[in-house]
């Protein structure tokens, strides 16, 4: 399974979405992102947006300055 990695460190909403954004559109299906984030908004807009657009997170953890998202890119893009 292939993994990347998107860095939306000092990015504030919507910028992590909308990077995230991109670079599933340039994913296949089955693959996965972490997305390493510092805006603490990015743990409730990252999987909204998922959920609309048929993703599936896999793994979120909030650590003391950090935030990291793991998306399942599903089958209808970005």
């Amino acid at each position: 399974m292939t993994r990347r990695r998107l860095d939306a460190r000092g990015l504030l909403c919507p910028m992590p979405v909308i990077r995230t954004q991109e670079r599933v559109r340039e994913m296949a299906p089955g693959e996965e992102l972490e997305v390493l984030c510092t805006d603490p908004g990015a743990l409730a807009d990252i999987p909204a947006w998922c959920r609309i657009h048929g993703h599936e997170v896999v793994e979120t953890e909030q650590g003391r300055d950090i935030v990291r998202i793991v998306v399942r890119v599903g089958g209808g893009g970005g």
